[in-house]
């Protein structure tokens, strides 16, 4: 229920306060201490910004496939240079690529990359919306790519995105013909945007989303020429547009904002990213692919203006008006023409777009009040069911009354009424009122979980239940809240959702959103756990109790053949944050077999688990994944030789706990620590996936490493990716040479070249069925030049192309051996492939 804030009174007390203080001790408002500093309005030019926003009616899409494809400088123009709504659709979320800054890789990294994504729109003012489609690593052909996806799915999103944005001309970000080299899903992307456009306005196609969205047909297709390539299109007087400027609100070049936007890809290693053309002068070239010609600008014959508005023209004449008297240094001068604009706006038919520029407008009204509301709570992580204490915080940093009259529950449809003399601005001293209160939660509201991962995917697509889901960047708020307010004769609505307390007014980055938990999440102590064939291990799992007083029972679920004991452990917890430690004994079948096995955990009638991962970096969000906590069981024939194994990390990755999980004793090296004192009490030296590329420390110890070898030593260097952030090029022993080739077919036959080679039969006798099973590709950026004491020892190609040979090399150098593999073992490990941890073995065991 509602509470009354406390009071901290000052020492003089005018007869306003003094009134203020009797009808709150009375009841009859809930308010603090009046004229407390609220929050920093915000920047007139901002608002003035927002205003032009308001005032141009045209919307651009721009098309393309992975977070990094879209043209940060385009959309920075467009949207905070022409006003355009601008927004970039990209087909995946990246969850298929690598990551430089940690060890998440697959759909931990598609969140990631979506929040780097909403982080470059903050700052060059688009918007964001994406498909079902996952991104599953480098094609080499568009159709591969549209199979996969499953075309009809995505093609179907990519309709959905333009019916719901409404774009008046579409942008496709590549070429739609297919050249050596070019990434299938570029091209895919192009393909799918050429056949929506076509599709988007038509009732008969995608029928099902029209119970709550319209047809819509652009007038007109381009394709940027900005990687070049052609289109099929028409070029003839194809539109060139200088896409440079300043930005009014910031004071930079459209290029270096735009750099600071493309900089928010971290995990790819954009953090220092130049930008295009930085602040110096740039064209952007396009070809008219579909639709209406255009020969001088993008928006050729589109009327951007609110007289393309029915009822519009008024709409426009009124903001220009507010435009012209705006005072930069007075904007709550504007309130009263606004509220003029906003009784008008609401008079006209309701229509997608004019719903969005009536939110805009409130938001701009809201600016220039100098209104800020805040949602508080005092832990951002509550359970289903719950009851849920919040505090509200009103500011007013200007003189206009306003009255604050209720507040808003949407998921429970409760609705708390303010009594009406709870006056802000004008002659009183309220500018900040705080109140309280306390709401029980659902029961049934869901655990807060990336709403396109809450479901298993197919191969290529993400299942959503929630269709008005579909194309929107991330999940909706657990809990949204809504301020009401009454300002003049009009009702303004201000949307928030609850930060946890003392994270409201930081950093965008650095706020603690609600979200909601299970009462205990489970973690299995190993990701992938391995069995000789018809073995029993111990299987652990740790329970951490989110609340006090909780008992249950823990169990796995083991499919057919596979057996675990005890059927059921019971535990209890007296405190929030206590955790303890399970074990159980699993025995795997007589016979080789890989199996899911999930914990859960039974509290009273309701059965969790969900393990809790958090994801944080210091350039976006921290990120909360409850997916299930399953382990990756393997029954395999494995032998291993050697027992010590040091590992330098690279860019992230789990192959050194797989390594330990093979039976060795692993050890992380520093670059200080490659000496060939320190070397010399390893079997094998392993190095990560890209440590040529992140790490300086490494370099100039090689010497060290090779003479390590040349004692005897075992060295696997995993891939490095070749360009201007390799750090050097000598990266083993003798001379090779790395390129962009790869096998992108994780399915690809492979010939063995050096069928007799120790690799290849000790300790594990390798045969094709190791190969059985990979997941996403065979290797990436394989040497395609070495020296003659290199040993190709397997091949395998794409279909149509010639082999490649250089994926898993071997020399001996001295009495050691030196290995360079572009096989993706830093993927296949932890999904558990079994010819993968045996092809592992015998690299590692070379020598023993």
């Amino acid at each position: 229920m509602m509470s009354t804030a406390s009071i901290a009174a000052p020492a003089l007390r005018s007869r306003r306060a003094q009134r203020f203080l009797f009808s709150l001790a009375c009841g009859l408002v809930m308010l603090s201490v009046p004229r407390v500093a609220g929050a920093a309005p915000a920047p007139a030019s901002l608002i003035l910004q927002d205003l032009y926003n308001f005032d141009t009616v045209g919307n651009v899409l721009y098309v393309a496939a992975h977070p990094d494809d879209e043209d940060t400088q385009l959309i920075t123009f467009l949207a905070r240079g022409r006003h355009y709504r601008s927004a970039y659709l990209s087909v995946t979320r990246g969850d298929g690529g690598q990551n430089v800054l940690g060890p998440e890789f697959g759909q931990e990294l598609g969140v990631i990359r979506t929040q780097e994504l909403l982080a470059a729109r903050r700052l060059d003012g688009g918007e964001q919306f994406f498909t079902r489609a996952m991104d599953f690593g480098y094609s080499k052909d568009y159709r591969e790519t549209l199979r996969i996806w499953d075309h009809q799915q995505v093609l179907s999103d990519v309709v959905r995105v333009i019916r719901t944005f409404q774009p008046d001309v579409v942008i496709a970000g590549f070429s739609t013909n297919q050249t050596p080299g070019q990434h299938g899903h570029h091209v895919a992307s192009a393909i799918l945007a050429g056949e929506a456009f076509k599709l988007a306005g038509d009732p008969k196609a995608f029928p099902d989303q029209l119970d709550y969205l319209k047809p819509w047909q652009p007038k007109r297709l381009l394709q940027n020429n900005r990687f070049g390539g052609r289109g099929g299109g028409n070029s003839a007087g194809a539109p060139h547009v200088e896409i440079s400027g300043t930005d009014p609100v910031l004071g930079i070049s459209f290029g270096e904002l735009a750099a600071r936007s493309r900089a928010m890809h971290k995990t790819q290693g954009f953090g220092n990213f130049g930008g295009f053309g930085g602040g110096g002068a740039r064209t952007a070239s396009f070809l008219v692919l579909a639709g209406e010609p255009a020969t001088n600008d993008i928006m050729d014959g589109i009327d951007t203006t609110w007289s393309r508005v029915p009822g519009g023209t008024q709409i426009g004449k009124q903001a220009d008006g507010i435009i012209a008297h705006f005072d930069t240094n007075n904007p709550s001068a504007s309130v009263n023409a606004l509220l003029a604009l906003k009784k008008n706006l609401a008079a006209l038919p309701d229509s997608p777009r004019v719903g969005l520029k009536r939110k805009l407008l409130d938001k701009i009204l809201q600016e220039c009040l100098g209104l800020s509301v805040a949602t508080t709570v005092p832990q951002a992580e509550v359970v289903a069911g719950e009851p849920l204490k919040l505090n509200f915080t009103v500011n007013l940093a200007s003189s206009q009354p306003v009255h604050w009259i209720g507040i808003r529950f949407p998921v429970t449809g409760r609705e708390i009424s303010l009594p009406d003399n709870a006056p802000m601005g004008n002659e009183t001293d309220h500018g900040r009122l705080t109140s309280e209160a306390t709401e029980t939660l659902p029961a049934t509201l869901p655990l807060s979980e990336p709403y396109w991962l809450r479901e298993e995917p197919t191969v290529g697509m993400f299942r959503v239940d929630d269709p008005k889901l579909i194309g929107q960047p991330e999940s909706p708020p657990a809990f949204p809240v809504e301020y009401v307010f009454r300002v003049g004769d009009q009702t303004l609505v201000v949307a928030d959702e609850p930060v946890q307390a003392g994270t409201e007014s930081g950093k965008f980055e650095a706020r603690r959103t609600l979200k909601v938990i299970p009462p205990v999440s489970l973690r299995c102590e190993d990701e992938v756990r391995l069995f000789k064939p018809g073995t029993a291990r111990k299987v652990i799992i740790e329970v951490t109790a989110a609340r006090a007083d909780l008992q249950g029972e823990l169990s796995l679920d083991p499919p057919d053949g596979w057996k675990a004991t005890p059927v059921k452990r019971e535990f209890s917890f007296a405190s929030a944050g206590a955790r303890k430690e399970f074990s159980f004994t699993v025995t795997a079948p007589p016979q080789a077999a890989t199996a899911q096995i999930t914990a859960r955990a039974k509290i009273g009638d309701k059965v969790y688990d969900n393990q809790r991962i958090e994801i944080s970096y210091p350039h976006i969000p921290m990120q909360l994944l409850q997916p299930p906590a399953r382990i990756k069981a393997v029954s395999l024939d494995l032998a291993i030789r050697g027992k010590q194994v040091g590992y330098v990390p690279g860019a992230g990755d789990s192959v050194d706990d797989a390594i330990q999980e093979m039976g060795y004793d692993v050890t992380l090296l520093t670059g200080d620590d490659l000496t060939t004192n320190r070397l010399k009490d390893f079997d094998a030296v392993v190095i990560g996936v890209r440590a040529f590329n992140v790490r300086t420390d490494l370099v100039s110890h090689l010497p060290a490493l090779f003479a390590y070898v040349e004692a005897g030593g075992n060295v696997i260097e995993q891939y490095n990716r070749p360009g201007r952030d390799l750090k050097t090029d000598q990266l083993a022993p003798y001379s090779l040479h790395i390129s962009g080739e790869r096998v992108t077919d994780e399915t690809a036959p492979v010939t063995f070249l050096a069928p007799d080679h120790p690799v290849l039969n000790t300790p594990n006798k390798i045969t094709s069925a190791d190969f059985d099973g990979w997941i996403q590709e065979r290797g990436i950026y394989y040497p395609d030049e070495w020296d003659d004491h290199f040993t190709p020892i397997l091949a395998c190609s794409d279909p149509g192309e010639a082999p490649l040979k250089g994926g898993l090399l071997v020399a001996s150098y001295g009495k050691g051996h030196f290995v360079y593999t572009g096989l993706v073992f830093f993927r296949q490990l932890p999904a558990g492939v079994p010819g993968a941890y045996r092809l592992f073995a015998n690299l590692v065991s070379l020598g023993k």
